[in-house]
């Protein structure tokens, strides 16, 4: 990776940027930054070895993931070429269109047809040690490792930043001065205790209460078993029941199967019982490809009580030079896989608003109002789109939606459009993967089609 030299040259927003955390949003935000900047330093408490395996900081990093295509697409803006880089190392590339099988209660699969863009599974410590990787290749972005950042240092009234402290491996304290620092920790902690300990205001805060828990484990399946797909994913058939599946490709032609419960319906953690729980999903198609798999991890669980959203974007002021910034400001229902994406598109969207307007040190002035007010906007569609799922279910805690029955009806309807129609699903489906914003399925023909789909489900009268 090489400096935008032009940038650097004329007049940088600051000497040295901060970044709390070397998570997918840490190292995002990072990239964003190295254009900037003459100096970005990554701070992460956590020994950030050179190959792919699961550490302390990232304790779901045991479960299933795979880059949407919409944080393929948003990693490709900010590592061009990362998407090779991926498949070099093993991704699995896996077209929606054709190669998933999605399983939808009542609804019929898709037409299928071949897209043009890609979901690429595999492993959440690979895609670290890539995104590492090509961070390190710069010259002006450190990776600080075995480093505890333990309280943000700024003003006393909350106006401005000045560093963070640290505590490393051996004991010692530091402070590191910085003129930009990006909390990209997984709860943003350090952020909310400078805004109390200074008197600024803190965000209200959306919560969802899901309860959700879940296992995955790692497979070798015998030759065929998935069939014509790559991938086999099976939604609960809810109210009913809270049980999902995702059979998922990973790097080494292993499989990973991640099971889903909600509240007291926990998938077990012993290979029989696991097993056992995906017999009862609402479809025997994953059941089936597990047969005669051989395991090659132990199942490993992880809960995940509530989606949660702090409203940064609608204080009045903020620290100069602060920026939270992925969950620190919002964690999704992971069940979704929409937190990488919008951890992506964060970091491209800071990148965007340095390039625009903070050449000069007085930007950052306005950097966090302006970034933090469009996050707000960002979030709203994968929350939205989140949060309507999850309220499916009775169980789920939180407000919903005054209009929620007829968001569910048109959501049903729209999935039978989509279930006969194959460019109705894939524009459903680039919705749901962030690549296309929601206002797509509200366009007069498709609204159309919609209304005459809920008539047609009305029950007749003689």
């Amino acid at each position: 990776m090489s400096k935008n030299n032009s940038v650097l040259e004329n007049s940088p927003p600051g000497a040295r940027a901060l970044v709390i955390g070397a998570g997918i949003s840490g190292l995002s935000a990072a990239k964003a930054l190295a254009e900037f900047f003459p100096s970005v330093i990554v701070i992460d408490r956590d020994r950030l070895i050179s190959d792919a395996k699961v550490r302390p900081g990232t304790p779901q990093a045991t479960q299933t993931h795979a880059l949407l295509g919409g944080a393929v697409k948003g990693l490709e803006e900010l590592f061009p070429g990362l998407a090779k880089d991926l498949l070099r190392v093993g991704a699995v590339p896996v077209n929606p269109g054709i190669e998933t099988l999605m399983e939808f209660p009542g609804l019929d699969s898709a037409p299928r047809s071949k897209w043009d863009w890609a979901v690429y599974s595999l492993t959440r410590p690979l895609i670290e040690l890539i995104m590492r990787r090509r961070l390190e290749e710069s010259g002006n972005v450190t990776l600080h490792e075995e480093s505890r950042a333990t309280k943000i240092a700024g003003a006393s009234d909350g106006s401005f930043i000045t560093g963070v402290e640290i505590e490393t491996a051996d004991g010692s304290h530091d402070t590191v001065a910085a003129d930009l620092i990006v909390d990209a920790s997984q709860h943003g902690l350090l952020t909310l205790s400078f805004l109390r300990a200074t008197g600024m205001p803190v965000p209200v805060e959306t919560n969802i209460g899901v309860d959700i828990r879940y296992g995955t484990g790692q497979f070798e399946l015998r030759p065929g078993a998935t069939g014509e797909f790559k991938t086999i994913i099976t939604a609960a058939k809810a109210p009913q029941s809270v049980r999902a599946g995702y059979l998922v490709p990973v790097e080494n032609n292993r499989y990973q199967l991640l099971l889903v419960g909600r509240g007291n319906d926990i998938p077990p953690s012993d290979l029989d019982g696991f097993l056992e729980f995906a017999r009862n999903l609402s479809t025997p198609t994953i059941y089936n490809a597990i047969q005669g798999a051989k395991p090659v991890s132990t199942i490993a669980r992880f809960g995940f009580p509530e989606s949660k959203w702090r409203h940064f974007g609608r204080l009045e002021s903020f620290p100069r030079g602060l920026l939270p910034c992925g969950d620190a400001i919002c964690s999704l229902n992971p069940v979704y896989g929409q937190g990488m994406t919008v951890a992506v598109q964060e970091a491209n969207l800071l990148r965007r608003l340095m390039s625009t307007s903070a050449t000069t040190s007085s930007a950052l002035g306005t950097l966090a109002q302006a970034f933090l007010g469009e996050v707000e906007a960002l979030i709203e569609q994968p929350w939205t789109i989140s949060a309507i799922a999850d309220f499916i279910f009775p169980q789920t805690r939180g407000e919903r939606p005054p209009d929620l029955e007829q968001r569910l009806k048109s959501q049903f309807a729209l999935g039978r459009i989509a279930s006969r129609d194959a460019s109705v699903y894939r524009l459903l489906t680039e919705v749901r993967h962030l690549l296309k914003p929601m206002s797509v399925l509200r366009e007069p023909e498709l609204t159309r089609r919609v209304t005459a789909e809920l008539a047609a489900l009305q029950p007749t009268h003689a």
